[in-house]
């Protein structure tokens, strides 16, 4: 997959969260007002046009776009949370990270039967956590519309783990 012009602004940290990790830190794209804007607007363009109810996003990085995406397009936001965050009954869906495992929840009830859902997080790396998302989305009874990155990681395919029929969409 094509890579996003972005990139640039991410940080290689190595050895983050776990020894042989390189971690992508993004928070320098947000500290540049313009590329941050610039990111948002492209992304939106991406939207404008979808039909959808929410936006669903992940913990808590997809959160720095989700928000602002989802105010923009004048849908709800649903923020997808690590266990023991949300503080209503939640459902939940484990998957595996390149270093462990994890769980993903989201308050149940937020996600109407046949809500149109936009999922975003800011990469797709091996594709667990969006997996989980999905998994949640489905559970709820939403439709799936999409899902929403900055970019693809290099070397990583996790986008080829989602559904042939899943609309990827990445910003330019």
């Amino acid at each position: 997959m094509k890579q996003s012009k972005y990139l640039k602004y991410f940080v290689d940290v190595k050895d983050f969260p776990k020894k042989g990790i390189i971690f992508k830190d993004w928070t320098p794209l947000m500290n540049n007002a313009k590329a941050y804007q610039s990111l948002i607007n492209n992304l939106y363009k991406k939207i404008k046009n979808l039909k959808i109810d929410v936006i669903v996003s992940a913990e808590s990085r997809g959160f720095w776009l989700g928000c602002p995406l989802a105010i923009k397009k004048g849908v709800r936001f649903i923020p997808a949370r690590k266990p023991g965050k949300l503080p209503r009954p939640t459902i939940s869906s484990s998957y595996d990270l390149e270093y462990g495992k994890n769980t993903i929840e989201i308050s149940k009830g937020d996600i109407k039967p046949n809500d149109k859902v936009l999922v975003i997080d800011d990469v797709i790396a091996t594709g667990g956590t969006i997996e989980a998302i999905i998994d949640l989305v489905k559970r709820s009874k939403g439709k799936l519309v999409g899902c929403m990155f900055i970019s693809t990681i290099p070397g990583c395919d996790g986008y080829k783990k989602l559904s042939k029929k899943t609309k990827i969409i990445l910003a330019d």
